[in-house]
């Protein structure tokens, strides 16, 4: 029997259609996902679906179909990093283009007055830790692309701000989102922070870190080392809230709280997070066998009470969160009511992306 990572990309390839694809940042996740398990098994076939997925989307001139620049939307950027990968391989200029677009748009991307990056121009003086995700590992492939080093220590400080402003001392977790005029209503008077720690929202800055961290120098020291610092702090924080399923709950320091339930997407993310951290000779030896065991409860965790295969024998995804976000219309104010009470999905891009990079990581980890 194939790996859980192939089952999945195979279950996406035979339902997912081009006339489905959107830029978008889950379908990136996900193309992004099935791209690498081609380059893992050396099937080809993975790699050309996702080139012809990407292919529908972006133009003979480097257009990218439904793109808004003045939206200034980090979500708009996360689909991009695969661009890269289509550029080096085919050697078309259509991809460069698109590539140029997006970078564009970071280096007129609002921000807030410390220097973070507006998660969007209709959320003012707004970083969600979703954003880190949608923008800094393209940021830093870009950067590692055209030498310009100098980005990095910008890259660094989206990671060092959130760190700074989000963080909640107590727990070591991470608030889903800081507003620095602190005029939402979501916002902590005292710090500007949303009420909760939303179980995706740190996956996806968790996973940021490890991502962006693979397009980092060596001669850039003092940015690795503050990455490093900043991903190594996180590990104590989540396995201080794991379930004993190997889960993590959608309002992570919640538990067991009615309403509260085990959530996949995090926990594929924290999965994934975890294991290339291990890989990658991140953490301290003193912290590798507590990371190691969490991270192993957490994939066996999913494969017990998440993936479960239908009559046809073919995996699927529950338990993920549809969507979760704050302010807009009709408005999120980020309460644990609204957290648990937002649609749950099966096959969701955002976990089905996430999972199958966490079974990567996993099926080369001994």
């Amino acid at each position: 029997m194939k790996l859980l990572s192939e089952r999945m990309a195979r279950m996406i390839m035979r339902h997912y259609t081009p006339e489905q694809v959107r830029w978008h940042y889950e379908h990136g996740l996900v193309l992004q996902s099935i791209y690498a398990v081609g380059e893992r098994t050396g099937n080809a076939e993975y790699c050309s679906w996702v080139k012809s997925m990407y292919d529908t989307m972006i133009g003979d001139n480097g257009s990218i179909a439904t793109y808004q620049n003045d939206e200034y939307n980090l979500d708009q950027i996360n689909a991009g990093k695969m661009l890269f990968t289509l550029y080096k391989t085919s050697g078309e200029q259509k991809y460069r283009i698109a590539i140029e677009t997006l970078r564009q748009q970071l280096r007129t991307q609002p921000r807030t007055k410390s220097g973070g990056f507006w998660h969007k121009k209709i959320y003012p003086y707004q970083m969600w830790l979703d954003g880190l995700y949608m923008a800094a590992p393209f940021y830093a492939q870009y950067a590692a692309m055209s030498g310009a080093n100098d980005d990095f220590a910008d890259i660094t400080r989206q990671f060092t701000l959130m760190a700074e402003k989000a963080r909640d001392p107590a727990t070591g977790l991470l608030y889903h989102a800081w507003n620095e005029d602190g005029k939402q209503p979501w916002a902590n008077p005292a710090t500007g922070c949303s009420p909760h720690f939303w179980g995706r929202a740190m996956g996806w800055y968790c996973m940021a870190i490890v991502d962006a961290l693979d397009f980092v120098p060596q001669t850039r020291a003092e940015e690795r080392e503050a990455l490093i610092a900043i991903a190594e702090r996180l590990v104590p924080a989540l396995l201080a809230c794991q379930d004993a399923s190997g889960l993590w709950y959608q309002v992570l320091d919640q538990g067991a709280r009615t309403g509260n339930y085990l959530e996949s997407s995090g926990t594929a993310m924290f999965t994934y997070f975890l294991l290339k951290m291990l890989r990658k000779g991140y953490l301290a030896v003193s912290a590798r066998e507590a990371a190691r065991s969490a991270a192993f409860a957490a994939y066996q965790g999913l494969l017990k009470t998440a993936v479960k295969d239908d009559a046809d024998g073919e995996p699927h995804l529950h338990g993920v969160c549809s969507v979760a976000g704050l302010g807009g219309q009709p408005y999120r104010d980020g309460s644990f009511a609204y957290y648990v009470g937002e649609p749950v999905r099966v096959d969701d891009f955002k976990g089905v992306g996430a999972l199958i990079l966490a079974a990567l990581e996993r099926e080369c980890t001994a």
